[in-house]
Order: C-alpha cells, then structure tokens, then sequence
C-alpha cells in the first residue's frame, strides 16, 4: 500500500503546566509509537525521564513554549488546536472527528487547561467519565482514537 504525505495530515501533542514529569515520559512514548510529528510543552521544561525508554524527544521534534501565547503565536498554519477538558461545552470523544491537522492540548491534571487556552481551542473534547484522568491516559486514549477513527477534512466548520 502506497502512502500519500500529503493526505494524512499530522499531529503534535503536548501538556501545558505539568504537573509530574513522569507523565511526560509516559506521553512522548505513546506519541512516537501512535505516529505523532511533534510533542511539546508549554510552561515548565522538558528534562530527561526514565518512562521515555524510546527516547522521544531524539525521535521526534519537541518544542518548548513559556507561555500559551508563545504556543499560539507559533502554531503550524492551518492546525486546529483540540483541547482535552472536562467541561459541559465539550464534545465527548465518541462523537469527535479529528481533524487532519491538529494540536492536541492537555493541561496539567490538578489545574486543567487555563480559561484562555479554551476559549481559543477550535474544539475540546471530554472523556465520559465522572472525574478525570491522568494526563498521559488521556493523551494516550486520545493519540489511540485518532489511530482506529482516522481523521476528517474540516470545510467552513463541517466535518467531512
């Protein structure tokens, strides 16, 4: 089977304000092994962690933001920013078409995403689920979706 780079799309995924940094190792692993073009964070640094046994940050390009507005200002033309909250606006993922081209946004898991991370995602997902969950879970469960459903080509705010 022959693949076209430029129907697929692409993805990067990262957390804003992590809490441990664990859940980064854990993330970036899954990321490199479900196809994700970049990771990143946004407030505190990446350092080097024991659950990253595949290396990611060698493996894939990983970016560094201090501040959400840096991430914005920085974003690939045309990607969609999905936030990963649990709020009553959210769409659950059962029902989310991902898009081609997008940024999944997961914030940090005591604080969440910031009022204004959310207001300027183009959509936010939930879990349905009473309570939320670790970060790298959520990242994992996210990338892994995206892999069995495939993605959709966003015209005029209409999935197709």
């Amino acid at each position: 089977m022959k693949i076209d780079n430029l129907e697929q799309g692409y993805y990067g995924i990262g957390i804003m304000h992590g809490k441990t940094p664990e859940n980064l190792g854990v993330l970036w692993r899954t990321a490199q092994n479900l196809g994700a073009n970049f990771i990143f964070t946004i407030g505190k640094r990446y350092s080097k962690q024991a659950c990253d046994t595949h290396n990611a940050v060698g493996a894939i390009p990983y970016f560094h933001y201090k501040t959400f507005d840096d991430f914005f200002s920085h974003l690939p033309k045309g990607a969609m920013i999905v936030g990963i909250e649990l709020t009553d606006e959210a769409i659950t993922l059962e029902e989310f078409k991902h898009p081609r081209n997008c940024v999944y946004l997961l914030g940090a898991e005591d604080h969440g995403l910031t009022i204004e991370a959310i207001k300027k995602s183009h959509h936010i997902v939930k879990f349905n689920t009473p309570k939320s969950l670790n970060v790298a879970v959520a990242g994992s469960i996210i990338m892994y979706d995206r892999s069995v459903k495939g993605t959709s080509i966003y015209l005029g705010g209409k999935a197709t």
